[in-house]
């Protein structure tokens, strides 16, 4: 199900990029729009494991600095036919994760020194299954298609400010820019948003399969959002933080229509639905 959202969401966003591009230049303007996306976000996709790695001082570990990580990476990793990614881990106390590089070949878990401390092994591998579950379904990938069709998107919404958007006859029409520059931006955030969230419920499911305990990875999750509402990260930052596995930067209520992660009851909700199986 969530597949076929995240295929509808695109889809939605390619909707909306046509029918702006086609309003402001026509096929020309779209093309254009989706260029400069490709080139913006394209350098982000094939360098995005150095660029976050370095943004949040994340440390490559080897077998040797951190064996008990190693050996629940390697375990997880081979039981998902998975290449063994590279580790690494964040000097932050807060306890967090996440996983990048452009595809299985090139991925990166790390994770911080806090969640080391706060999780049970058996927990810390239900977050490392979800992390997992990311590679898998190559959700840097799926993002930065997302990212590209909004960057593409915001480019057409500014040029809305010097190109009167024209009707059938030629014709301008004022309330179609108006439309585009501020509706089109909004629409386009919230469907990269909605992506984002999807994802997010793959990869809990994709660990509750793979370690056979959801039950571990919603008291995981639990804890984890404690810590983050208690002790924010310093090193958080909106263009990085929906690869976290908990958001640092979460709001409730209408706020959680421009998170990027779902609420946090409601995946640990699914997550206690789930039959516990045996490994």
């Amino acid at each position: 199900m969530n597949q076929t959202k995240t295929l509808l969401l695109i889809v939605a966003m390619t909707g909306l990029l046509v029918w702006m591009g086609d309003m402001l230049g026509g096929r020309s303007g779209m093309v254009l729009a989706l260029a400069i996306g490709l080139v913006m976000n394209g350098v982000s996709y094939f360098f995005s494991d150095k660029i976050v790695l370095a943004s949040y001082g994340a440390q490559p570990v080897t077998r040797e600095q951190a064996p008990e990580l190693h050996a629940i990476v390697a375990n997880l990793a081979q039981r998902a036919g998975l290449p063994m990614p590279r580790i690494a881990i964040i000097p932050e106390d807060t306890p967090n994760a996440f996983a990048t590089g452009r595809n299985p070949d090139h991925a990166v878990v790390a994770v911080t020194e806090g969640i080391m401390r706060v999780l049970s092994r058996p927990e810390l591998e239900a977050v490392i299954g979800h992390e997992l579950g990311h590679v898998k379904n190559r959700d840097i990938l799926i993002g930065s298609l997302a990212a590209v069709l909004a960057q593409a998107i915001m480019f057409l919404s500014r040029m809305a400010m010097w190109v009167s958007p024209r009707d059938e006859e030629g014709r301008s029409n004022p309330l179609a820019g108006i439309a585009i520059m501020i509706l089109g931006p909004l629409a386009a955030f919230l469907l990269q948003m909605a992506v984002s969230r999807s994802r997010e419920y793959m990869a809990d499911d994709y660990s509750a399969h793979l370690t056979g305990r959801p039950d571990l990875l919603a008291s995981a999750l639990e804890r984890l959002h404690s810590y983050n509402q208690q002790l924010p990260m310093h090193a958080a930052e909106p263009a990085t933080a929906h690869m976290m596995i908990v958001n640092p930067l979460s709001g409730g209520g209408l706020m959680s229509l421009f998170s990027t992660h779902p609420p946090m009851a409601v995946r640990v909700e699914r997550l206690r639905r789930m039959p516990v199986e045996a490994r």
